[in-house]
């Protein structure tokens, strides 16, 4: 499958991906790994931010199931997002990497605030942006706030690191004859309820027209390989494309 060249594209990373093969909690060697091939899409002359999960340190959804209130238990999960995002930044910067942190819920004494015009400076001076803290609001997950910040900076595409090489129309890991698409259209990622995002981030980039391609990031090396046109992923785009 031969894919466009994508210049300015917003990395999402669940935090599952940055606890490596521990069972939650933040593994360095992980992170580090990560933080290189980000490095080495930067210098192939790519433009990136970056929205990290918060899963590996808390998940709001399982907090609520066991008597959290779902309101406080997103709060929770936003802030483990911030962990996650300084732990991304300071990986990158022990290699050289120009980073900013940019938070939907200020705390100036760590990171700035999400402002998306001093947003835009920072990638057109070349610095790795990461958003943190999702949308700032609870209900919305991690994947609608990288479909809203990929609008808000007019990314290219979105590419959504994940522990599979795609997507399938049903789950890889329990189903052998599942299917993997090259490509396949937002409308039938939502009719299908293919799991790619949720259904409002899937909406969202659908409606502003930004491809989501999906990779296997603990594959090494696999995003710069997935962002000059080869590797193994899937593209999600509009029928139209």
């Amino acid at each position: 499958m031969t894919r466009p060249r994508f210049n300015r594209i917003l990395l999402k990373l669940s935090g599952e991906v940055l606890m490596g093969s521990g069972q939650f909690g933040i593994d360095p060697e992980t992170v580090a790994r990560v933080a290189g091939e980000i490095k080495a899409a930067k210098e192939a002359g790519h433009e990136l931010c970056v929205v990290v999960g918060g899963g590996n340190i808390f998940r709001g959804l399982a907090a609520a199931a066991v008597g959290f209130e779902r309101t406080s238990a997103d709060y929770m999960g936003m802030l483990a997002t911030v962990m996650n995002a300084l732990a991304v930044q300071n990986a990158l910067e022990q290699i050289g990497v120009d980073t900013r942190v940019q938070s939907a819920i200020p705390m100036s004494t760590v990171c700035e605030p999400f402002i998306r015009r001093r947003a835009e400076r920072h990638m057109e001076k070349g610095r790795i942006v990461i958003f943190a803290a999702g949308t700032g609001n609870p209900y919305f997950t991690t994947d609608s706030a990288a479909a809203l910040r990929a609008a808000e900076m007019n990314c290219d595409a979105l590419f959504k690191g994940t522990s599979v090489d795609g997507v399938y129309d049903a789950d890889p890991k329990k189903v052998k004859t599942a299917k993997r698409y090259d490509t396949v259209t937002f409308n039938r990622v939502l009719s299908d309820d293919l799991k790619v995002m949720d259904a409002s981030a899937v909406a969202l980039c659908r409606d502003n027209n930004i491809p989501i391609v999906v990779f296997n990031i603990r594959d090494e090396g696999n995003l710069a390989r997935v962002l000059s046109g080869d590797g193994t992923a899937t593209i999600v785009q509009n029928e139209e494309n």
